[in-house]
């Protein structure tokens, strides 16, 4: 059995490598695909060379390829994370945005977050009212990553600097109303003062 495979080391080499690339597509992660390349190349260079290939030149084949597959893996981001900063712990969740997959309350629900990382599904409550499926959601708590607490992006209050915003937006016709009401605001403000 052992002179079988020393006699065959490029074909065990090509079947160890289709083996781990096997096991990466069911479970991906770039785990064994970078190996599974590795030998599954110098096996089949091993297998292609007429009179097979010495078991230490199999073996520089093999480091050879895997340089170069782990080059080619991290040059070109096959799982699309290259250039994007990873949550490091669960304080950096506060803020990120995202939207209900399952109806969120006091008590629970799941929200699905834009900037979620590989498994953006996460458990998340409410403060308070309950927040229908599909509505933009905003983490107020990472709750340690476990049970995040979200708030409907809607049910937030705008501040100043929005109201001013949308004034603005608004353009002319709506300058001429909130200028009133601000000076009257204003005035009423300035009269309790005075009092």
């Amino acid at each position: 059995m052992l002179e079988f495979l020393v006699d065959n080391v490029a074909l065990v080499l090509v079947a160890a490598g289709l083996a781990l690339m096997v096991v990466e597509a069911m479970s991906p992660g770039a785990y064994f695909i970078v190996i599974g390349v590795a030998l599954a190349g110098a096996g089949l260079i091993g297998l292609l060379i007429p009179g097979g290939l010495d078991i230490l030149v199999l073996a520089g084949l093999t480091l050879l390829i895997g340089f170069a597959a782990t080059w080619v893996y991290r040059e070109f981001d096959f799982y699309g994370g290259k250039g994007k900063a990873q949550t490091s712990d669960s304080k950096t969740l506060a803020g990120a945005t995202g939207y209900v997959t399952e109806t969120v309350t006091p008590r629970g629900g799941e929200v699905k977050l834009d900037s979620g990382g590989f498994a953006p599904f996460y458990s998340a409550r409410s403060t308070g009212d309950t927040i229908e499926e599909g509505s933009e959601v905003i983490v107020l708590d990472p709750g340690g990553g476990n049970v995040l607490t979200v708030e409907d992006m809607n049910a937030i209050e705008s501040d100043e600097i929005d109201r001013a915003l949308a004034r603005e937006a608004a353009g002319s016709d709506g300058d001429d109303e909130d200028a009133a009401r601000n000076d009257a605001s204003d005035a009423e403000v300035e009269t309790e003062r005075s009092e």
